[in-house]
């Protein structure tokens, strides 16, 4: 537990900045969910025809998994706070649409018929008799999406948009546990506080017996009501306004979300800031290859690291090589044409991938190679990466070339595969060959004895227009180039996995190790 308290007392300013974006996000969700949401909860109250299809909509939409949602919306709105706002929109209608029909149509019949007698037309009736007496069932459904939206936020960190996940997807992948509590408790902490203040909202809002009776709002009531809405409405457009205030010229770097790109994301944008007058934005951590390439064709950032295997083999579909110069031009030839990406000069290590399994694995099977390992397959359980086992140069390929056919595939993302096989809850696993990772675990690597896996040569990808724009940074981002081996990567790496430091300040080392910047 003392570990624990030594992350929080190292890392809280990162840890609140986290938070305030958290709290930030599920706010404006929330917000944004009431205003659609309550309108059309009064709007199929009244047409009944609409009930159905509305409701039946939102219990879609509620279905759909959360990182399927973001993978749809990411080409038509990029990454960052857009995205993670509309899924969060998007899964929090349900409870406030719904109850907010619930609540208007199970009023008693009489009390509608009093209503009408005495006068009242039916925007009168709504407002003064079935709002006020529909009101607990509808601030429940606004604390269930209030609460829903806090943990749905942190997905939020895997499309850039910060929160408290980027500390719980970090520590997954660095298998930091320390690091995954400091994202966890702040936001169950989080979504507790967030319900108690709408429960206390509810109570200083609801209605006594007699206001029942009366059938009407108090001030007080409304005043509460107007007083909190102005103050979250402050508080967005402060942060919006900010936001534009401290916008200037600069270029946004990204990344994927393992550990290896989050040091070589910092590098370049330790070099860009030390060597240019050039702003610079870190939005890294993103999802998969996927993510990060989606990233740069809609110009949410400049530039990435990118693998040229991943490049040949999954972005472009085209069928592995094994020549590391041709799979380079290629990929640089096809990404100009196709996209307007420039690839820079190769960073130097190739980060290929390996399979690897536990040392008692490799001495009770004589495991040396992958075609070992294909021969006892029907014995063993894979637990690769998702995107792994859905890659032509990954699992789908390596089982055709190898004739491979585990008696159970169970794909789990993350530093949570190493978890996974050291508690032997799997027994193969796929790996970079540059994790540092594998020595930690002191793993057996396989070897490729039929050189299936192509190069992974790791290169800097840029927008064409933003090295027109700034063409300094070519020249800067080449100064990299060729300073590192597949020894040093895995070294770095080593650090930030098993010695838990940060990506940050091991890549700031390196680059004054080798001359690179001032010390």
């Amino acid at each position: 537990m003392s570990g624990f308290w030594n992350y929080i007392s190292t890392n809280y300013d990162q840890i609140f900045s986290l938070l305030g974006q958290h709290l930030y996000l599920s706010v404006i969700s929330v917000l944004v969910a009431i205003i659609i949401g309550i309108p059309l909860g009064i709007l199929i109250s009244r047409e009944q025809k609409l009930a159905k299809p509305i409701i039946g909509t939102t219990n879609v939409i509620q279905a759909v998994p959360s990182l399927a949602l973001l993978g749809f919306l990411i080409p038509f709105v990029g990454i960052g706070s857009t995205p993670a706002i509309i899924m969060v929109v998007l899964y929090s209608l349900l409870p406030i649409v719904k109850n907010t029909y619930t609540g208007l149509t199970n009023i008693d019949g009489d009390i509608l018929e009093a209503a009408k007698g005495i006068g009242l037309t039916k925007s009168q009736t709504m407002r003064k008799v079935q709002l006020p007496l529909a009101f607990p069932m509808i601030m429940a459904g606004i604390r269930i999406s209030a609460v829903t939206a806090v943990g749905l936020m942190t997905i939020a960190a895997f499309i850039g948009a910060g929160g408290l996940g980027y500390l719980v997807f970090s520590g997954v992948q660095t298998v930091d546990n320390y690091m995954i509590l400091a994202g966890a408790i702040p936001a169950c902490i989080l979504a507790l506080l967030i319900d108690f203040i709408v429960g206390k909202l509810e109570s200083s809002l609801s209605y006594t017996s007699k206001q029942k009776s009366a059938l009407r709002v108090s001030k007080t009531s409304k005043k509460l009501m107007i007083s909190f809405t102005s103050i979250l409405l402050i508080i967005a457009g402060a942060f919006t306004v900010y936001a534009k205030a401290t916008a200037e010229e600069k270029i946004v770097i990204g990344s994927k979300n393992f550990n290896e790109q989050l040091i070589l994301g910092n590098m370049y944008a330790d070099l860009i800031e030390a060597k240019t007058d050039i702003k610079v934005e870190r939005n890294l951590n993103l999802g998969g290859s996927q993510v990060a390439f989606s990233a740069l064709k809609t110009g949410d950032i400049d530039m990435y690291v990118e693998y040229t295997g991943t490049g040949l083999v999954n972005i472009l579909k085209q069928p592995p090589q094994s020549d590391p110069d041709k799979v380079y031009n290629v990929v640089k030839k096809e990404f100009k044409q196709q996209y307007g990406f420039d690839l820079l000069k190769p960073i130097g290590f190739n980060n290929t991938y390996a399979l690897a399994v536990r040392q008692d694995t490799a001495k009770a099977y004589d495991l040396k190679t992958v075609s070992d390992l294909a021969k006892v397959s029907p014995d063993l359980t894979m637990g690769p990466t998702i995107e792994f086992s859905n890659r032509e140069d990954g699992l789908l390929g390596l089982s055709k070339e190898y004739n491979m056919k585990f008696k159970d595939v169970k794909a789990i993302d993350g530093g949570l595969r190493y978890t996974a096989l050291d508690n032997h809850k799997s027994d193969v696993i796929d790996a970079f060959s540059t994790d540092g990772l594998l020595e930690e675990f002191h793993l057996k690597v396989l070897k490729d004895d039929k050189n299936f896996f192509p190069p992974y040569y790791a290169v800097p990808m840029f927008r064409e227009e933003t090295l027109k724009e700034y063409p300094v940074l070519k020249k800067v981002t080449n100064s990299l180039a060729g300073k590192l081996t597949d020894e040093k990567m895995r070294e770095l790496n080593y650090k930030v996995d098993s010695l838990k430091q940060s990506p940050a300040k091991v890549a700031k080392e390196f680059l004054k190790a080798e001359g690179l910047l001032d010390e």
